[in-house]
């Protein structure tokens, strides 16, 4: 085999999982990594999300790592820019620049199982590398549905993750395809400069209010001057919803209180008792993601703003035909239609130990360890891995749960000494796997009575975390060796892969 340029550790991409993975590394001692990055920055979903109004619904002091707090944050909801420029701002602080390799895009990982490495194959080269950490992100790659002669539309189509700054919306008769977070965002904001804007809508959201201000420049000064100050801020913020955690995983009925809250929300804005009623979701709130928006709703109620119940059905030329049968003259579609989570396309270039791909094995769906390693896939592990999601708090607070298991991992394979590889063993996997999905049937996304990103397309939550961010902690504070095979090369007949006990494991053997 030709030799390229070996490193011991590879990390995919460069949003809040990769560079947390970096920092972690460094903080190990570990700085033979890299960061393959297939865009041209840092940032991932905060520098690919750029659509008008694009902000955060988790708050400020709570989207930001532990070790990286920043006292300066403008407004209690961040805008993107904002956490883009905090991004940036931590690659520079923990100097991470030197390990980022930019236009790197993966076309394919195999795993080596002669010398127990991975071969990575990107845009910009090959390289090996002895561990593989895949923080791609489930918001990463857009879905646009096939839609029927969109093809043949003759105006300007592109999706919320991929915004066109170069096209003036200004006057022009625009359809916006979807109803979730992205939406409710970019509908009030392009609104008063269209002339017409329809809104296809499948399922209506629950939206409460958005409780957003300017942080000010006082409370900036106390948070600079005293560290503790914002450390409580954040520790308040992230307590509020641990408590709430109990009511979508095992009360749903006690939502019932908070749905009026945003039946009221919705009242105050919308008057014309059909578009109230257009708007009602008839499913449990929390079952899809409950979204937060002061403007959504004003938005709705103007004069050149139609809301279709309908999901978009075909495309006649400049005509957009909805499910049933509501037609409109558009010159934009924009589709707010999210992203391929259950899906992930990276798993279609990661080839694992028996030759077969990351999609392959998740044919029936995705499982892993502890949301982060998959049997047959020997030292590669995800951040953001199957069941990890949140449906009321910060991801922020699980990457970092999934950074300790990460480092502990490579602490492992030292200990270990010599070449050596873990492999997450399939009972292992299938009994974590068993635990999460027992758990999930209590839980408000699988009663709430609602279709969501969440399920896969056999209708298992493959997405949520069904407990709190302090359960998931402790689950991925340290990796159980009795839950992986250990690998040595061929070469080394006393140690030919086997199954072994957790015992003989520990002891290197």
């Amino acid at each position: 085999m030709t030799e390229h340029e070996h490193v011991r550790v590879a990390v995919i991409g460069s949003g809040f999982g990769g560079l947390g993975a970096a920092v972690r590394l460094r903080r190990e001692g570990v700085t033979d990594f890299v960061v393959l990055e297939r865009a041209d920055s840092v940032g991932g979903t905060w520098r690919d999300n750029s659509y008008p109004g694009c902000a955060c619904d988790v708050p400020s002091h709570l989207y930001s790592f532990s070790f990286a707090p920043n006292p300066d944050w403008p407004r209690t909801f961040s805008g993107q820019e904002h956490i883009r420029a905090y991004l940036e701002h931590v690659a520079d602080v923990f100097r991470l620049r030197s390990h980022l390799r930019f236009n790197s895009e993966v076309k394919m990982m195999t795993w080596d199982a002669e010398r127990l490495r991975w071969v990575i194959e990107t845009s910009s080269g090959t390289l090996t590398a002895d561990v593989v950490v895949s923080a791609t992100g489930p918001l990463s790659d857009p879905k646009v549905p096939d839609v029927p002669g969109i093809d043949t539309f003759p105006g300007k189509v592109f999706h919320s993750a991929r915004w066109d700054h170069d096209y003036d919306l200004r006057g022009k008769r625009v359809a916006m395809i979807g109803t979730g977070a992205s939406a409710i965002q970019i509908v009030p904001s392009i609104q008063p400069d269209v002339a017409k804007l329809t809104l296809f809508q499948r399922t209506p959201p629950w939206v409460m209010p958005r409780v957003d201000r300017a942080i000010s420049g006082a409370e900036r000064w106390l948070h600079r001057q005293l560290p503790f100050t914002s450390q409580a801020r954040r520790g308040l913020l992230w307590g509020l919803r641990e408590l709430q955690v109990q009511a979508f995983t095992k009360r749903p009925n006690e939502l019932g209180v908070v749905e009026q809250l945003a039946k009221r929300n919705m009242a105050r804005a919308i008057k014309d008792p059909e578009l109230r009623a257009k708007l009602t979701p008839s499913y449990r709130i929390g079952c899809k993601r409950i979204l937060l928006s002061s403007t959504y709703y004003p938005a709705l109620a103007q004069p050149n703003v139609d809301v279709v119940a309908s999901g978009l059905s075909e495309v006649r030329g400049s005509t957009v035909v909805a499910a049933d049968g509501t037609e409109a003259e558009v010159d934009a579609i924009v589709f707010g239609t999210g992203f391929h989570v259950t899906d992930m396309p990276i798993a279609d270039r990661v080839v694992g130990a028996e030759g077969k791909t990351l999609a392959e094995a998740w044919q029936s769906g995705m499982k892993s360890l502890r949301g982060a390693t998959a049997a047959g896939f020997p030292n590669w592990m995800t951040i953001i891995g199957p069941n990890t999601g949140l449906g009321n708090s910060s991801m922020i607070l699980m990457i970092e749960s999934q950074l300790n298991y990460m480092a502990d991992y490579v602490r492992q394979l030292d200990v270990l000494g010599g070449q050596a590889a873990l492999d997450a063993r399939p009972g292992a996997v299938d009994a974590w796997n068993h635990r999460v999905q027992e758990r999930m049937k209590r839980t408000v996304w699988n009663t709430g009575g609602c279709t969501s990103w969440y399920l896969d397309d056999n209708g298992v939550n493959t997405t949520i975390w069904p407990g709190t961010t302090t359960e998931f902690r402790g689950a991925t504070r340290r990796v159980d060796l009795g839950e992986y095979d250990l690998l040595r090369p061929p070469s080394e007949p006393e140690t030919a892969p086997k199954r072994r006990t957790k015992k003989s494991v520990e002891a290197g053997a």
